[in-house]
Parts: C-alpha cells; sequence; structure tokens
C-alpha cells in the first residue's frame, strides 16, 4: 500500500502541485463532503491556507520540506489548539478557545502540517459512536447510515472519507482503534507515556493516550514519529524508546510468534472470528509462528475499565463550574445553584452518566467495595500480559467483535454498547501499544478490523507486522470510500 503522506509530499517536492492549491482541494471536498459525513466540527480554513503559503515560500526557495511539511491533516476536539475553539463537543465548553496548544500539535507545526479543521467525537470522549457529541455523529464513509466509531469518530470519518491525509486521536479505552476498525483504515494507540498528554482535554488519566490515524501503516509510523517523545510537561511522559519505527518496517517476520488468547475471540462474530483466522493463515504464509494461550484475566477488564475510567473523569470533570471558562447557565439565585444548573444543563445524558458512577465508587462505603478492588485487579491484568510476552512476540485479536452498527443503536442501548469496548480496554488498562488494521469486510459490506498488541514500547514490532500483513494482503481489505478526494 502506498503511503498517502509520501505520496503527496512527492507531489509538492516534484512541484506537480501547490500546497494552497492541495489545501483548496481538501477544503473544497470538506464542503462537499461534511454534509454527510459530519466529520469536522470546525473548519480552519484561513489557518490552512495561511500554513500552506508558508510552504509554497519555501518552495520557491528551493528549500528542503520534511515529509509532513504541507500534508493537510485534522485534529479531535480534545486537543488543544491556541485561538480556535476547543469543545471536547461538549455543550459545556461551547466557545471555548485555548490559550496555548497541545504539545502534539506544536510538533507538528514545527513541522509544517496542515491543520483543515477539528473533528467530530463522543462528548469529552465517552462513548463508542460519536453519537453522543453536541453537534451530532460522525457518519461511516462506506454507508452513512451506519456510524464512524467513537470517541475519535470524526477523525476517523474525515481520514477514511478522503477529506483529511491524517488525524490525531485520542484513546482511553479503544477511542481510535474502534472506529477505525469500523471505517476500514489504520489507528495507532501507543504505549502509556510515549506521547505527551499535554494539552489534551482530560477524560481519565491514567489512561488516555494520544495517537495517529491514516490509511497506511507506513502514515501511521510516520506520524507517530513525529509526535513521539519525551516532553517535561507531561509528568507521566517517556517518549519514544529506540529507532524511529518507520525505519524498522518491511523488516523479516520469519519465526515471530504470534500470540491468540482464547479469551478475545469469545463473543465476538462469526465473521468476524473467520477475518482473524484469515489472518492467521496469512501470517503463516509469512513464517511467523502462531501461539494459541489462555488469559483469564481478561473477563475482568470491562468492569475495571468502566471504574476506574469513570472514578477518574469524576474528578476530572469537577472543573468545569460555568465559573472560569466555557457554558453558564442564565438564570439563578446562587453560586451553588449556578453550579448545578451550568453541569445539569452543559453536559449529555453520557457524561452524566460516567461522572455519577465514577463519584458513587469512590464515596465513602463503596470505595474499597469497587474502586480499591479495580485497581488491585489492574495489577493483575498488568502482570497477566507481562507473563503473556514471555511466550510470544505479538499478541493478534479482533478490535471489535462486531462491524459498525446503524445510527441510533447506542443512544437506545447504551449498556450494550459498552460491550463492544470488551476487545480494546485491556490494552488501555495495561498501558500497552496496540494497533488496529482492516482485515476483511462484513456480510453488510462494512470493514472488519483485527488488532497487534505489543508488551511496552514495542511500537516498532506491532507496527512492522502490521506492514508486512497489509502489504501481503493490500487492496483485498484495505479500500477507499466514495467519499473526499483523490489525486
Amino acid at each position: 500500500m502506498e503511503s498517502k503522506i509520501r505520496h503527496y509530499s512527492d507531489m509538492l517536492k516534484n512541484r506537480e502541485i501547490t500546497c494552497t492549491e492541495l489545501t483548496e482541494k481538501f477544503l473544497s471536498g470538506i464542503d462537499t463532503s461534511n454534509k454527510d459525513l459530519n466529520a469536522y466540527v470546525t473548519v480552519t480554513a484561513d489557518t490552512a491556507i495561511e500554513a500552506a503559503k508558508k510552504v509554497d515560500e519555501k518552495l520557491s526557495r528551493g528549500e528542503e520540506l520534511s515529509l509532513l511539511e504541507g500534508i493537510p491533516m485534522t485534529l479531535k476536539d480534545n486537543i488543544s489548539t491556541k485561538g480556535i475553539e476547543t469543545t471536547c463537543c461538549s455543550k459545556i465548553l461551547e466557545g471555548y478557545k485555548p490559550i496555548y496548544n497541545a504539545t502534539v500539535w506544536e510538533a507538528l507545526q514545527a513541522q509544517g502540517a496542515v491543520l483543515l479543521g477539528k473533528t467530530n467525537m463522543d462528548e469529552f470522549a465517552m462513548g463508542s459512536s460519536s453519537e453522543t457529541s453536541y453537534f451530532g455523529g460522525a457518519a461511516n464513509p462506506h454507508n452513512i447510515n451506519h456510524v464512524a466509531g467513537g470517541s475519535s469518530g470524526g477523525v476517523a470519518s474525515a481520514v477514511g472519507g478522503n477529506i483529511a491525509v491524517y488525524g490525531l486521536g485520542s484513546d482511553t479505552g479503544g477511542s481510535i482503534r474502534q472506529p477505525v476498525s469500523f471505517c476500514g483504515i489504520v489507528g495507532l494507540k501507543p504505549t502509556y507515556g510515549a506521547v505527551s498528554r499535554f494539552g489534551l482535554i482530560a477524560y481519565a488519566s491514567s489512561f488516555d493516550q494520544i495517537g495517529p490515524i491514516t490509511t497506511t501503516v507506513e502514515d501511521s509510523a510516520i506520524v507517530y514519529d513525529a509526535i513521539s517523545g519525551y516532553d517535561k510537561m507531561d509528568s507521566t511522559s517517556q517518549g519514544r524508546k529506540g529507532a524511529p519505527t518507520v525505519d524498522t518496517l518491511k523488516n523479516d517476520i520469519k519465526g515471530m510468534k504470534i500470540g491468540i488468547a482464547r479469551e478475545y475471540l469469545e463473543g465476538v462474530r462469526d465473521e468476524v472470528r473467520a477475518c482473524i483466522e484469515k489472518a492467521c493463515e496469512v501470517y503463516k504464509s509469512l513464517g511467523a509462528e502462531i501461539v494459541y494461550f489462555n488469559l483469564p484475566a481478561l473477563k475482568y477488564a470491562l468492569p475495571v475499565y468502566y471504574i476506574l475510567a469513570c472514578a477518574e473523569a469524576s474528578s476530572n470533570l469537577g472543573r468545569y463550574d460555568g465559573i472560569r471558562y466555557g457554558y453558564r447557565t442564565d438564570a439563578y439565585k446562587d453560586v451553588n445553584e449556578m453550579i448545578c444548573k451550568t453541569r445539569s444543563e452543559g453536559f449529555g445524558d453520557e457524561v452524566k452518566r460516567r461522572i455519577m458512577l465514577g463519584t458513587y465508587v469512590l464515596s465513602a462505603g463503596y470505595y474499597d467495595a469497587y474502586y480499591k478492588k479495580a485497581q488491585n485487579l489492574r495489577g493483575s491484568i498488568v502482570n497477566a500480559f507481562k507473563n503473556a510476552f514471555k511466550t510470544c512476540d505479538v499478541i493478534l485479536a479482533p478490535t471489535v467483535p462486531m462491524t459498525a452498527f446503524e445510527k441510533g443503536n447506542a443512544i437506545s442501548d447504551p449498556i450494550e454498547t459498552y460491550l463492544t469496548d470488551i476487545c480494546t480496554v485491556p490494552v488501555n488498562i495495561a498501558g500497552l501499544p496496540g494497533v488496529s488494521i482492516p482485515c476483511g469486510f462484513g456480510e453488510n459490506g462494512l470493514p472488519i478490523g483485527m488488532q497487534l498488541i505489543g508488551n511496552t514500547f514495542c511500537e516498532s514490532t506491532i507496527l512492522n507486522a502490521a506492514w508486512q500483513y497489509e502489504n501481503a494482503v493490500g487492496s483485498e481489505v484495505f479500500k477507499s470510500s466514495e467519499y473526499g478526494i483523490k489525486l
């Protein structure tokens, strides 16, 4: 599969198109396609054109461009952008414009990235369909009657719909990997601490991680290398370990041990299981060894995740009180009523549900029964993965047990929707890297994704294994939607 980033970069360097022309084509594609996709909530046309002109000036002087320079891209609406509205797709942050940039956006700006706009998401990243967004849900570019997934659904819809070359999302319990699975593209959730969280508006701080959403594995490696690094502004930051991951692609995987935890295959749709089994055969043909094993701790992952993530959300979202920024209710008698009414009116149902659950498990009398027990079980899950990696190099699993569901399902049955996270949340609990790539299509014609999970700071291993699969199957499972632009 050809790297889209390299493709457009070569077009710019060979003077086949100016950066301004390229940017205008993408902005035109947004004008045409966003009516159906609802991928963008803010379009930054002036910012994009200004950045594009700087790239053209550099080219006119005969200066070399970096690989990401002049490439039109997008950011999820929970990544802070100085002077550009950043709402987390919530009424409570309506009109909020940060006074600083997220570290990842600073890194991309320094490389001349062209920001097309901010993309749709589940409110405060809480959801699996983008439908909890204050601006309505993002649509799947393969069938707009189905969801793009969540919470980074807008980025996945934009990239899958060819109205951004790449984007950055955030993954707290699968919020990069699940929507890219639904939209038939690639998404990397890095090791916790590999990419700075400074400027990412927090949902659950010990789980949140920024990562790239792209159409090819090589593009994910290029973007990951650009944004990974130590940041003194993030106390959990460690940065990337080892050489740039793009340099380690195309390495032979003969003899690599690919583990399949039997528990990951329980409860998934037959068509998803069939695609995973077919992927195993591809890896065998490439010389890899498939190793089956048991990972019983996985059965605790979903309750552990929802207890701990909601507890952290309860704490993190306490700052939204209508006093300093964002939405404030119109009528109130005193400050207590103002805060209560502001939060009641400003937050959506799903956010309020998770805040209440988090407050409950942290309250006196329930802390030991729920929160403390969940923290202990988190340690057990971390140790279970450590033991698993003693017998295999990477773990192969479904990304989601199903294809994208129809619009409205998540709203009508939110508890059932939580179960779509069953395959993705263990990676966040353990702080591991995971990459989701397409591996087939369901009977309804919608994409199916699989994820490759690695040990901590082994992004190069999983991206190389993903690249090998992508190279082996090619356009058989990597199919572009009809939306957006193609040059």
